[in-house]
């Protein structure tokens, strides 16, 4: 049995423009028992559906202990480097996941399909060569799509776990599916990037 339930996770700023950071308010309910480990939360940015070379991790940030218990925090991580996402794929439809990591097992990831698009009619009927990021509007679909991983949260994977997500990370990139989610954090929380925060609510 999980240890950790992902309750709900809301886009905050959405639409906005395309230079604008993420924004995701994550509630979390810790059922059992305090957590030994603190648990890793990672946001990628998929540069493009042909190869996970082009994936960017835009933040990763450490939150514990975890008390038993209700919690809800904010994360928030800057926008990806435009230089790192292949031309063809600036604008269109495209990928966010926000993962959640014990003991370095991968326990949980929501994906959100994200569409880059201009707002200027005249761009989005004939798009420039070179794309023009600081154009462009960002749009998260609200519905994400929601894949859990069996763990031993006595720190070993369950044997079928790797296949899983081997599976999960192709239809994430070749399905369209959408699905729902099922049904006070004072902590210390530590982010690898000084560009982004991460705050209790």
């Amino acid at each position: 049995m999980a240890k950790v339930h992902i309750v709900d996770v809301k886009v905050l700023n959405n639409p906005c423009p395309f230079f604008s950071p993420f924004q995701f308010i994550t509630s979390l309910n810790l059922c059992l028992e305090i957590l030994e480990i603190d648990l890793e939360w990672k946001l990628t940015y998929v540069g493009s559906a042909e190869s996970a070379a082009h994936d960017q991790i835009l933040d990763t940030v450490v939150v514990g202990p975890v008390p038993v218990g209700k919690h809800k925090f904010v994360f928030q991580a800057d926008q990806p480097d435009p230089e790192k996402i292949p031309v063809a794929d600036a604008i269109g439809v495209t990928a966010v996941l926000l993962t959640c990591s014990y003991k370095e097992h991968e326990f949980v990831r929501v994906g959100y399909f994200v569409n880059n698009d201009y707002i200027d009619p005249e761009l989005k009927d004939n798009p420039p060569p070179v794309p023009q990021y600081d154009k462009m509007t960002r749009n998260i679909l609200e519905e994400p799509r929601v894949t859990r991983f069996k763990i031993d949260w006595g720190g070993e994977v369950c044997e079928a776990t790797n296949e899983m997500e081997m599976e999960t990370q192709v239809e994430m990139r070749e399905n369209a599916e959408s699905s729902l989610m099922e049904p006070p954090l004072k902590s210390y929380i530590h982010s690898e990037s000084s560009h982004s925060t991460m705050e209790v609510v």
